[in-house]
C-alpha cells in the first residue's frame, strides 16, 4: 500500500473496504458537510453500508473504472478524493472530493487532486479530467479554479436534492493544459493552485492601501494575510526600519485617510515565486502613484516576501521592501 505526503502531517492513501469502520466514523463527523454533494454519503450509515460503499469502489477499481483514496491528517481520516468515472478507452475521467469542515483551509484537497490529475495524465495517458459540481457549491467551484480548470458549461436543473433541482457546472482540464513536471516536484496542477493562492495574498496586501476615487483603504486586512508574528522591514534609509503589524498599520491608516496621501495605488510589475513544500519566497518589482500633500508622484521599488503554510492556509510571514 502506498502513502503519499501532502504536507501539514497529512497523507494520501488508498481507501479500501477494511477501512470501513474508520470511514463510518469519519462520515458521521462529516455528514452535514458533505452529504449535499456526495450521494453515497447518504448510503453509508452503518458498518455494513459503509463497507458496501468502499467495496463498490474496490470492485470498480478492479475493472479500471473508478478509484477512491483517503486523506489522513494527524492519523485521522478527514476526507478523500476519487475518480467517480475512469474510461481509459476514451481517455476521459471525472474527479471528485470531500472533506470534513475541521480540515478545510489547508489546501489538502487541492494537493490531493493534483496528485490524481498528474497520475491520470502522465501514467495513464488520459486526455481529459472533468469536474462536475453543483453551481451553488462555491468551495468545489473554487477548487476547480485553483486546479487550473476551464468551465465548459452548465447543465440546467441536472440534479435533484432536498426536493429541488440544481444546475450542474462542468469544468475540465486537458493534458495539453498541463506542462510536464520532474519526478521530485509537486504535480503541476497542485503547483498552479499553490501559486494562485500566493498571487491572491499579494493582491490583497497591495490592494489594502488603495484609495482611488475616494475609496476607503482597508489597511487592517494586512493582519489577515500575515501571521500574527509577521514582520515588515523598510530598507529605505541609512538603516532598515523593522515593524510589527500594529506599528506598520497604524500610521498608514492615518496617512491614507486624513487627506495626506490620496488617489494612491501600488501594483506588481514583475515577480518570481518559488515554493518549497510548506514555505515559499517571492521577489517582486512594483510601481506606485498618487498625490502626496496635493502633489502628484510616482515611484517604484522591490520587495521580497516569505510565506508559510498554516492550518488556515498560506500566510505571509515577513516582507522587506526598498524604493528605487
Amino acid at each position: 500500500m502506498f502513502t503519499l505526503p501532502l504536507g501539514d502531517d497529512a497523507q494520501l492513501r488508498p481507501l479500501e473496504p477494511w477501512h470501513a469502520r474508520e470511514f463510518l466514523a469519519h462520515m458521521d463527523r462529516a455528514r452535514p458537510y458533505v452529504d449535499p454533494w456526495i450521494p453515497w454519503a447518504t448510503y453509508s450509515t452503518d458498518l455494513d453500508s459503509a463497507t458496501a460503499t468502499l467495496q463498490r469502489y474496490a470492485d470498480r477499481q478492479a475493472e479500471d473504472t473508478r478509484r477512491i483514496y483517503g486523506i489522513w491528517l494527524g492519523g485521522t481520516l478527514v476526507g478523500g478524493v476519487m475518480f467517480t468515472d475512469f474510461d481509459a478507452a476514451t481517455g476521459v475521467c471525472e474527479l471528485g472530493c470531500w472533506l470534513e469542515a475541521e480540515a478545510a483551509g489547508r489546501g489538502l484537497v487541492t494537493r490531493a487532486c493534483g496528485v490524481l490529475i498528474d497520475w491520470a495524465f502522465q501514467e495513464r495517458g488520459m486526455s481529459r479530467v472533468e469536474w462536475w459540481v453543483a453551481a451553488h457549491n462555491t468551495r468545489s467551484v473554487d477548487t476547480a479554479r485553483r486546479l487550473g480548470m476551464t468551465r465548459d458549461g452548465v447543465l440546467r436543473q441536472r440534479s435533484a436534492y432536498g426536493g429541488k433541482r440544481h444546475d450542474i457546472e462542468i469544468w475540465s482540464l486537458l493534458s495539453d493544459d498541463v506542462p510536464p513536471t520532474d519526478a521530485d516536484e509537486l504535480p503541476a496542477p497542485a503547483v498552479k493552485a499553490e501559486k494562485a493562492e500566493l498571487d491572491r495574498l499579494m493582491r490583497v496586501f497591495l490592494g489594502a492601501f488603495t484609495n482611488i476615487g475616494g475609496s476607503r483603504p482597508n489597511v487592517d486586512v494586512v493582519r489577515e494575510v500575515f501571521i500574527p508574528q509577521g514582520t515588515i522591514i523598510a530598507n529605505v534609509g541609512s538603516e532598515p526600519v523593522v515593524y510589527d503589524l500594529d506599528r506598520f498599520i497604524e500610521p498608514r491608516q492615518k496617512l491614507l485617510t486624513d487627506g495626506t496621501l490620496t488617489e494612491f495605488s501600488e501594483w506588481e510589475v514583475a515577480e518570481r515565486t518559488e515554493i518549497f513544500a510548506s514555505i515559499a519566497h517571492r521577489s517582486s518589482e512594483y510601481r506606485k502613484s498618487g498625490f502626496l500633500n496635493g502633489e502628484p508622484f510616482e515611484g517604484a521599488g522591490r520587495k521580497t516576501t516569505q510565506f508559510v503554510r498554516t492550518p488556515a492556509g498560506w500566510r505571509m510571514s515577513s516582507m522587506v521592501w526598498e524604493d528605487v
